[in-house]
């Protein structure tokens, strides 16, 4: 199995005065069905950016959680390491899969305006992959309605919301859902990551 570096969401703990790094286990069992072995990030930038370094890691997820903190969010040191991460991903060539939060750091790095989404909170959407028919879940407040070069648009929902983006010159992939939430996994979800990080 590959092994592929995992960001984490900040929970903060006021209580312990703990600021705290945490993954859903869905996680790891949805890489698990892709052949993919997760090696989970902290939010401490120098320490993330050494794993990330040392071990053999053959590409990055940038999962959901938290808003970023252009937007109101409560974790500019997620922000913050994320960003590393990307940096060191782009100078070593790795691939990326951003999912939702994620995507919407790729789209910042590149700034596309993100605005508040109405009606992109639900179990079940429709939206257009590749001009396909499809059905995700969808479970965020902050959008695009536009891109622009590096991003193209692959996936787009009824309102014009961008729902997923490629870029055009390197191997990194954003989507808006979340198919660590789907039970079972659906197989195009499996079939995308495979696909992303050459796993068998």
């Amino acid at each position: 199995m590959k092994l592929v570096a995992i960001t984490q969401r900040v929970a903060v703990v006021p209580g312990y005065g703990e600021r705290r790094d945490c993954l859903d286990q869905a996680w790891p069992r949805f890489l698990a069905a892709c052949g993919l072995l997760p090696l989970a990030m902290p939010n401490v930038a120098e320490v993330a950016l050494a794993m990330l370094r040392d071990a053999n890691v053959t590409g990055l997820v940038l999962t959901g959680g938290n808003d970023l903190a252009a937007l109101g969010g409560d974790a500019p040191e997620r922000d913050a390491t994320e960003n590393a991460l990307l940096d060191a991903a782009e100078a070593r060539g790795l691939p990326v899969l951003a999912v939702c939060r994620g995507m919407q750091l790729l789209q910042q790095r590149c700034a596309i305006p993100l605005l508040r989404a109405e009606g992109h909170v639900t179990p079940r959407q429709n939206i257009r992959i590749d001009g396909q028919a499809a059905e995700v879940n969808s479970y965020h407040r902050f959008a695009a309605s536009e891109s622009r070069p590096p991003l193209d648009v692959w996936a787009v929902a009824a309102d014009g919301v961008v729902k997923a983006v490629r870029h055009s010159g390197r191997p990194i992939t954003g989507i808006m859902w979340h198919p660590e939430r789907n039970t079972p996994f659906a197989a195009a979800d499996i079939s995308l990551f495979r696909r992303a990080f050459e796993a068998k």
